[in-house]
């Protein structure tokens, strides 16, 4: 939820170097227990590609923050039901955001897991947007206040969330033409959607 290119956060970090190679794919699983896991580097067979990352996105730089995705997994659970909100959006939305970086900053200042604007994380009561628990919590209710406004559009409140509300009121009620906003959207659905497919009947 930041104007800055952070877009690419999920796409750039998520860089492992093997022999001068850069690799930035995304890959996941859901355990037996429901606990998705994210990584980059998928040294376990269970793990199915999520996200390939173009060539000219990857970067050199190997920190990735995807191994401690399923540290999170009871606090995205919890804020997910507490707004009826798909836990596998709110995952997508960090896997895109932050990578799961819970020190993440924006150059405009957008902080944390769910990267919230100070503005944001005031008008949520966020004390510490840098704080796993407030951070998710505040994200996934803005979420829900935007699905709402947009009638469950999961498209607009993406749109909403990366490039905000009163852009996508100003471009008509549709996606703004930024270059970050319009290539968010479409990824952070392709996870989305990915994620959906990998759940177990029941």
């Amino acid at each position: 939820m930041r104007r800055a290119s952070l877009v690419h956060l999920a796409l750039g970090l998520l860089a492992a170097a093997a022999g001068g190679q850069a690799q930035a794919d995304i890959y996941s699983f859901v355990d037996d227990a429901g606990v998705t896991h994210f990584t980059n580097v998928p040294v376990d067979g269970r793990y199915q590609l999520l996200l390939a990352t173009p060539p000219e996105e990857r970067a050199a730089r190997p920190e990735t923050s995807l191994g401690r995705s399923a540290e999170f997994d009871s606090l995205i659970e919890r804020a997910a039901r507490a707004q009826a909100v798909r836990p596998e959006l709110v995952r997508a939305v960090i896997v895109v955001e932050s990578a799961f970086n819970p020190r993440a900053v924006s150059r405009r200042g957008a902080v944390g897991l769910m990267q919230l604007l100070p503005a944001t994380a005031r008008r949520y009561g966020v004390a510490d947007a840098f704080d796993p628990e407030q951070n998710i919590m505040a994200g996934v209710h803005y979420l829900r206040d935007l699905l709402t406004r947009y009638g469950n559009n999961l498209e607009l409140t993406l749109a909403a969330y990366n490039a905000g509300e009163d852009a996508v009121e100003r471009y008509g009620h549709s996606i703004p033409p930024f270059a970050e906003t319009q290539h968010y959207v479409p990824t952070v659905l392709r996870i989305y959607r990915s994620l959906l497919s990998q759940q177990r009947p029941g």
